[in-house]
């Protein structure tokens, strides 16, 4: 569990977040939404640790990430997964070494116990026929699930996930997210999930934060977004007609 206290962080005398305050489960798929320049990108960045915030508590399981000395966050790091919005992946390694980069790294297990391991997690995202292959060979949708594959190879605690949709097709992104969520749920972590994809919020949206100018505007779930009266959230969510549709029907369902 991630737990955020009176976080705030500014830059050049301008807040750009204010007093936010949130837990994040384990094993449940946490989303944190907003319009561009909301300052969702900073506070995944100050959860992570790319960012120092200004004031306030950063807990990992009761363990405040902000009082900690270099070896102990560079342990908790270790308790970590990441799964970029360009998947991050090295050209010039086949898809087996990539995933096999962070246990090379990290990881005192023997050779052959390290590829026994990155093996598992391939065949976790069903790629394993394309072991061999370079990035540059394979589609982006297969991209993302060896970036899925490499973050969860030293079996994190929390893994956090940085627009994990962009640039894939409606299809490949509902493929994506179902494999999140099993992920999630089949290793207990605590999930956190960086979107613009109203699609990921209807789907796995399981516990979802919105951010509106640096503030935590609203919290709840994803079937808790049909009920809310949230002006805020409603224009950011229900933008497209498709989306404001689905909301009408609900709530005349909910009336009948």
């Amino acid at each position: 569990m991630i737990e955020l206290k009176g976080l705030c962080k500014s830059f050049d005398d301008k807040d750009v977040l204010t007093d936010i305050n949130a837990t994040f489960e384990n094993g449940k798929t946490n989303l944190i939404i907003g319009q561009s320049g909301s300052g969702k990108t900073v506070l995944m960045k100050c959860i992570v640790g790319l960012l120092t915030p200004d004031r306030g508590e950063l807990l990992y399981d009761k363990r405040n990430f902000l009082t900690m000395g270099k070896k102990e966050k560079k342990m908790l790091r270790r308790e970590m997964g990441m799964i970029f919005q360009s998947a991050a992946l090295f050209d010039s390694m086949t898809v087996l070494d990539n995933v096999m980069f962070p246990l090379n790294m990290f990881s005192d297990d023997t050779l052959r116990d390290r590829t026994r391991r990155a093996m598992f997690c391939l065949d976790r995202v069903n790629l394993t026929e394309a072991k061999d292959k370079y990035p540059g060979e394979i589609s982006g949708g297969m991209q993302k699930r060896v970036a899925i594959a490499r973050a969860i190879a030293l079996n994190p605690q929390y893994l956090f996930c940085d627009e994990p949709n962009s640039g894939l097709d409606p299809k490949t992104s509902l493929v994506i997210d179902a494999l999140i969520q099993d992920i999630t749920r089949e290793y207990n972590m605590t999930t956190l999930i960086n979107t613009h994809d109203m699609n990921s919020v209807m789907g796995i949206g399981e516990k979802i934060i919105y951010i509106y100018e640096g503030h935590k505007e609203w919290e709840g779930s994803s079937k808790e977004v049909f009920t809310s009266t949230n002006e805020r959230l409603n224009n950011f969510i229900f933008a497209s007609d498709f989306f404001r549709k689905v909301k009408e029907a609900e709530n005349q369902s909910a009336h009948k």
